[in-house]
């Protein structure tokens, strides 16, 4: 047994006393930019300078395709994605990787909420059509009512990615973590 952790050597383990001279966080160590990624003090750095401006141009190059992919009817989309899933692990550990991962939330939730008011907008204007032809009001007033819904919905998830898309590159150009 560890002479440390044993009591008088009685064989009964017992745990080590704190040393309260040492502080347990030095507050004077420098983390980047951010509190909320951490390296131990006196560890290596994950990345090398070359490898960290190589992704964050890589970030710029990101959110401007999804920027970019307003411009084409979203059909550009799938080009941002596959790249942050491409270099996302490059960047694990780093201030970085939340950039990664606030693209490709941003991606999934936009497409989620687009694609839910797209149906919901359609469900509603087929309604409206057979409301008007079956001549019933109240049913060509619940479909008016079901696509506008469907609208807002959709409205709702570009603006959402429009606010991402600028908060993340923000974040970005300040070097700092989303």
């Amino acid at each position: 047994m560890d002479p440390k952790h044993s009591d008088n050597n009685s064989g009964k383990p017992t745990l080590d006393k704190p040393n309260l001279d040492r502080p347990v966080f030095d507050s004077t160590a420098e983390f980047g930019h951010s509190n909320l990624v951490r390296q131990p003090i006196g560890a290596p750095d994950i990345l090398s300078h070359e490898q960290q401006e190589s992704l964050i141009r890589y970030n710029h190059i990101t959110y401007l395709l999804y920027a970019l992919s307003f411009f084409t009817a979203g059909l550009m989309w799938i080009v941002p994605i596959v790249m942050n899933y491409a270099r996302r692990q490059q960047a694990d550990g780093t201030w970085l990787a939340t950039h990664f991962d606030w693209q490709i939330k941003t991606f999934w939730y936009s497409i989620i909420l687009g694609i839910l008011g797209i149906i919901i907008g359609v469900i509603g204007l087929g309604g409206l059509g057979i409301g008007v032809f079956a001549d019933s009001s109240n049913v060509a007033l619940g479909s008016t009512a079901l696509t506008v819904v469907g609208g807002i919905i959709f409205l709702f998830s570009i603006i959402w990615h429009i606010y991402r898309i600028v908060k993340g590159w923000i974040a970005l150009s300040d070097k700092r973590p989303i």
